[in-house]
């Protein structure tokens, strides 16, 4: 039964990390295939909110083609004598949490980057308005947010209002951005964590630092202060930072102490300005994700709505599953595009003097913040599609890795000699060599293959 009486499909945390596939689903709202598509909180004063209102512009669930995916758009306005604008991204990325109790709803990413799939099983249960929706949110809020004293919910999946709305919500993000914008991690004392993903990747902590946007992008520094502030139970907590062990790195004991402990001791250290040694681990909502190439020694950027294959031919989705799951994989490290405006954006790798590629959409994005000697240097999609034709690039233009790049040392043909094996031999029976006696293996002009293997009796 659900903890809803009069909601036909159950709710509860045991629901949280529910994968619905694509053959299981009734639709997908928003999601990789969908230009358009957002999930936005507004805080307004009481007397501007009606109190438990729903709104649907467009289609409703049970008129959504089946199978199929659509342009969607979810405004949550809240009101209450505690609500404050710092509090918006914190509202906003509890549906994270939210719609993944709801048997059969699948939540992924967040902000402009949402995905969300019904199953058909719910579906056929009665799960079929968004009337139905709103209501396990709205009671979700108010039991878990005493601060939310009004709350009124319009969806939209009419596309040319998502089109436009979309517009509206990318300038509010970038204004909650902008408010950090300044600080320094050096500045404070106290950094914040986020569990929020730990129901998909339970060893993954996500560490929010002035500098260092949650990797989802969602939240900020201003905005985990005030989820701390307002509710110090929740997902959201205030993380000391202890003593600088490597300021370069980026790597603090109280941030360690703190990992350990939410990991259950899985992750023991984590480095916040390298994708090598001890990188901070990802969940699988981050905005992007810093991969590293060998063949350059450099690093490549690919987010979420990138389509096709990279440089290097390799897709999102396969980048994105080799950091995911909240491991440490030395050379990929997931990230905000916030983050990479950041000063301290992989300082510890040589920040951008390190990127090689990145996509022309984001390069558009974030290039004032960029050093400006570098973002010509910087290769685009539209510029190479191989590494072939990166390395010409980067010679090119005289990018910063090419200094780092040496030729490979001239092996030759030699003489190993291997240890001295010790055998019975009735295990390897050879002519000549008594049982108990030891031989040795040496291999001449060995390079990719022996051409002359000697084994000879070794009598001391």
């Amino acid at each position: 039964m659900s903890m809803f009486e009069d909601i036909p499909v159950d709710v509860g945390i045991i629901y949280e990390g529910e994968r619905i596939r694509g053959r299981d689903m009734q639709f997908e709202l928003g999601g990789p295939r969908e230009e358009y598509k957002f999930e936005l909180v507004q805080a307004k004063d009481l007397d501007e909110i009606e109190d438990g209102k729903i709104e649907i512009i467009g289609k409703d669930i049970s008129e959504l083609e089946a199978g199929k995916n659509t342009p969607f758009g979810m405004i949550i306005y809240v009101a209450g004598e505690e609500m404050e604008k710092d509090l918006e991204g914190v509202v906003e990325r509890r549906l994270h949490e939210y719609v993944n109790f709801i048997e059969g709803f699948m939540h992924l990413n967040q902000r402009y980057d949402v995905q969300m799939r019904l199953s058909k099983k719910s579906f056929e249960k009665g799960f079929n308005s968004f009337k139905l929706f709103a209501e396990v949110l709205m009671r979700l809020y108010r039991s878990e947010m005493s601060f939310i004293e009004k709350i009124q919910i319009t969806f939209i999946t009419e596309p040319k209002l998502v089109e436009e709305w979309f517009g509206k919500a990318m300038e509010i993000y970038e204004e909650r951005d902008a408010r950090a914008r300044g600080m320094s991690d050096d500045e404070v004392d106290v950094f914040y964590g986020c569990s929020l993903c730990q129901s998909f990747a339970p060893t993954h902590l996500c560490v929010i630092t002035p500098q260092r946007y949650a990797n989802c992008g969602a939240i900020s520094w201003f905005d985990g202060r005030a989820s701390a502030k307002v509710d110090p139970k929740g997902p959201v907590f205030e993380i000391p930072t202890g003593d600088l062990i490597d300021s370069v790195t980026g790597e603090y004991a109280g941030v360690n102490q703190v990992i350990k402990e939410k990991s259950l001791g899985e992750i023991e250290r984590v480095q916040l300005y390298t994708a090598f040694g001890y990188p901070h681990t990802s969940c699988g909502c981050f905005e992007g994700c810093l991969f590293y190439i060998p063949e350059m020694d450099g690093y490549g950027v690919v987010h979420r709505n990138f389509k096709g294959e990279t440089v290097n031919g390799l897709n999102f989705v396969t980048i994105s599953d080799l950091t995911a799951g909240g491991r440490q994989v030395d050379g990929f490290h997931g990230l905000s595009i916030e983050y990479m405006r950041s000063p301290k954006f992989m300082q510890a790798d040589g920040g951008w003097d390190r990127v090689v590629w990145i996509p022309v959409d984001i390069k558009e994005r974030i290039k004032s913040f960029m050093p400006p000697e570098i973002v010509d240097k910087i290769a685009t999609d539209e510029d190479v599609t191989d590494l072939d034709g990166l390395r010409a690039f980067l010679q090119e233009q005289d990018h910063p890795i090419v200094s780092r790049w040496t030729a490979a040392p001239k092996e030759e043909p030699g003489e190993i000699a291997v240890p001295t094996l010790e055998l019975p031999a009735s295990a390897f029976p050879i002519q000549g060599v008594p049982a108990g006696m030891g031989f040795r293996i040496i291999l001449k002009n060995a390079k990719i293959r022996a051409e002359k293997m000697i084994i000879k009796a070794d009598k001391g």
